[in-house]
């Protein structure tokens, strides 16, 4: 019987990798884009991949995209919550737009799918909605604090969702993964760019040597860490499972973040604090003396 699966974000990355594996393993993929020309290139990539449009801030988006899913399937086996950006700033000074944007993508725009994709998946008799989390919802990286909110938001509503819903065939799993080579972060680099910009003289100044640090290091991860197929084979295993876990760390990163969060709260703000202190003081060198 053919299985169908809905991945929001789907152009590149993660997502985009995901539906090539499920794809490729006989899942009948509904691969969510936003832009006519990644609609295009998902066609070219595997007969049973489904390019729909579909933007998880946008009720009427989401709408439609749900009545396109339905013209082909009345029920769905699966969705996998992929959509997300990563934005910065300090607690001190971020304005309170990056804030609600951060949560509309990465919470709110979620649990708008989730809502809509739940009755198709009451048909099934095993369904599963996969989360696409991240270390960071342990909470330990600095200025990243919209981001980490926002994933420990998405695991905490989702998590809620388990212990209320009347649906004995639904499964909800966290995957965590630590740093993954791409395009997110140079996306998120040039989002924090533009959102830096809104604050304040003295926050610029105040945290000028700790924003260039991150910002680099955030580019960084562009070509470093894990590789988008090996969240999508992850992906693919919790799908086939008959029993998965409901959360998952993949890499030596997140296996560490996650450790950390079991510390008091006291020795894990010291270890990060004077860990980050360090580096930049070491990036500021290094840039002094070239």
């Amino acid at each position: 019987m053919e299985k169908y699966v809905l991945i929001t974000g789907s152009s590149s990355g993660l997502g985009k990798a995901t539906a090539q594996k499920l794809a490729r393993e006989g899942f009948k993929v509904f691969a969510g884009v936003r832009k006519q020309q990644d609609k295009e290139t998902l066609e070219q990539l595997h007969e049973n991949i489904i390019p729909v449009f579909i933007d998880v801030t946008n009720d009427e988006s989401v709408n439609c995209a749900f009545e396109k899913i339905k013209e082909t399937t009345p029920e769905l086996f699966a969705i996998v919550n992929n959509a997300g950006v990563a934005l910065a700033g300090p607690v001190e000074y971020i304005p309170a737009e990056i804030l609600k944007k951060q949560f509309d993508i990465n919470v709110f725009g979620a649990i708008r799918t989730a809502q809509k994709a739940l009755p198709m998946m009451s048909m099934s008799k095993d369904c599963r909605i996969v989360n696409i989390s991240s270390m960071s919802s342990y909470g330990i990286f600095p200025f990243l604090s919209p981001y980490c909110v926002s994933k420990r938001a998405l695991d905490m509503f989702f998590n809620s969702l388990i212990l209320e819903c009347k649906m004995p065939n639904l499964k909800v799993i966290s995957i965590k993964p630590g740093v993954v080579s791409t395009p997110i972060w140079n996306k998120s680099v040039d989002e924090s760019m533009r959102n830096l910009e809104l604050l304040c003289e003295e926050g610029k100044q105040k945290y000028a040597k700790e924003f260039d640090f991150l910002l680099k290091n955030a580019a960084k991860n562009t070509d470093k860490g894990l590789k988008p197929e090996d969240i999508a084979g992850l992906v693919y295993k919790v799908l086939t499972l008959k029993n998965p876990k409901l959360s998952y760390n993949i890499g030596m990163d997140s296996f560490f973040a996650r450790f950390m969060s079991y510390l008091p709260q006291g020795m894990c703000n010291f270890i990060v604090k004077t860990g980050l202190e360090k580096r930049v003081f070491s990036h500021n060198q290094q840039n002094t003396t070239k």
